[in-house]
């Protein structure tokens, strides 16, 4: 059975003893004489609660509590002062204390508030749990991108997902995984256990878009269900709402979603009672929908009803360091789907998959490699595997003449190796290991020379030290 580890932090010996002595039999202990003896220890030891003072030799309890939350946002810490301080207190509530205890401690109120803070780390722990285990059902484990346009779309993502009902507006061109940061953000909130429903609004014809929208009642219109029908924001209730190429809505449904958002009350088709749900919406378009008020064909009203956090999602063009990533993950996935054993991708055909302008963005990225690994054979991706794309690419290749060519002048060689490790880390992404094998050396041999030309990869790639 899991012993939980509580960090002890007070100069008071006599306390330091008395508290061990009570939580031996539930609980490890370890102890610490001050602030700054406990941070070394949380950096080596992991801990579930900390019971702090706030009256310190050397940093005081405040700033330990703020370098502590530094180290680990979520880590439960309860703070102890002999004297009711209640300005001290707020304080340390404020930056994220979970409780207080006022000395002397009385010992069946220290145990109680040891077990309900540990019950609430238990239960945090199983949400967690349960989280992980639905985004790995539908998929959402594996988001691959090491570009930053796209680590800023993520951290938005776990941002919004914080928001309880924010309505989020995402765009991007066709492909680009507007759905999945969808369903990312549903899948990281606390509607995770509960529906998502995704509705293209392109794809359904105007005279029954408000019926699958907000349902009907029996005997609405001739060819309807019977019994009548639930619509998707019903369907949706207490979970999250997609809707899928929002800019396509017909101007009278566009009303009436002006209307459920304000009031988050709705009429079925053919209804005279209202219905309310719970339900938190997000909007998904290739198109811009200022541009589209700016044309006249959508609400002004509604958009910005709809766009109170808004994201766009990068094109893959704009995000070469995530091409070879991604054809690298679609190829691990086919090679499990078709029983292949696909291990790499030959240089000149890493040159031809970032060079190539992939106008369907991820999805047609996704296509290609599955045609790659179903219809070829061998252990590593060729340039002739690829033949089948339609390469703007090629016409440019053949204008060039192959390998370097030394100007009359002539050049500098450490210069030259200098720009070309530059560039390996930019298509990879600073990623050492994949820029080693773009140049054909070795991770260590490649550690060196950045080091022996001055190259920062922790700043922007191409800086020198």
């Amino acid at each position: 059975m899991y012993r939980y580890k509580i960090l002890i932090v007070d100069d008071d010996r006599l306390l330091q003893n008395s508290l061990r002595t009570i939580l031996f039999e539930k609980y490890e202990t370890l102890i610490a004489g001050s602030g700054e003896e406990a941070l070394r220890l949380l950096k080596k030891n992991p801990v579930d609660l900390v019971l702090l003072d706030i009256r310190l030799p050397g940093i005081d309890g405040i700033e330990t509590l703020q370098q502590i939350k530094a180290l680990n946002l979520d880590l439960l810490v309860i703070m102890m002062t002999a004297y009711e301080d209640i300005k001290t207190v707020i304080t340390s509530m404020k930056i994220g204390a979970y409780d207080y205890l006022v000395k002397p401690l009385e010992v069946e109120i220290f145990e109680l508030a040891i077990e309900k803070t540990l019950e609430n780390l238990r239960l945090k722990k199983e949400v967690e749990e349960l989280r992980r285990a639905y985004r790995k059902k539908f998929n959402i484990e594996n988001i691959v991108g090491e570009s930053e346009g796209f680590k800023k779309v993520l951290e938005f993502a776990d941002k919004v997902a914080k928001g309880y009902d924010t309505t989020v507006l995402i765009e991007g061109e066709s492909g680009v995984g507007k759905e999945v940061i969808a369903r990312l953000i549903h899948y990281r909130s606390v509607r995770f256990d509960k529906p998502f429903v995704g509705i293209n609004c392109g794809a359904i014809s105007k005279e029954l878009l408000e019926s699958e929208l907000f349902g009907y009642e029996k005997g609405a219109f001739t060819g309807g269900l019977h019994e009548g029908k639930k619509g998707k924001i019903e369907m949706a209730d207490s979970g999250t709402l997609l809707l899928d190429e929002v800019s396509e809505l017909h101007p009278s449904a566009q009303v009436n979603l002006l209307r459920f958002l304000e009031e988050r009350e709705f009429y079925p088709v053919g209804g005279t009672q209202k219905k309310k749900v719970d339900v938190r919406v997000i909007a998904a378009t290739n198109k811009s929908l200022a541009a589209q008020v700016q044309a006249g064909t959508f609400r002004e009203d509604l958009y910005y009803r709809l766009n109170v956090a808004q994201v766009v999602i990068p094109a893959l063009l704009a995000r070469k360091a995530d091409i070879i990533p991604l054809t690298e993950f679609f190829m691990h996935k086919f090679n499990e789907k078709f029983s292949k054993n696909f291990r790499g991708i030959v240089p000149e055909a890493r040159k031809m998959m970032v060079q190539y302008p992939w106008r369907g963005n991820i999805r047609e990225l996704k296509n290609a490699v599955e045609r790659v690994i179903l219809m070829e054979d061998g252990e590593q991706v060729e340039p002739a595997h690829l033949a089948f794309l339609a390469f703007p690419y090629r016409a440019a290749q053949q204008q060039e003449e192959p390998g370097i060519k030394i100007p009359p002048e002539g050049i500098q060689l450490d210069d030259l190796i200098k720009r070309l490790i530059v560039q390996a880390l930019e298509l990879s992404g600073a990623n050492k290991s994949r820029a080693a094998k773009l140049l054909g050396i070795s991770r260590p041999t490649l550690i060196y020379r950045i080091e022996k030309h001055g190259i920062e990869v922790t700043g922007k790639i191409g800086t020198t030290a």
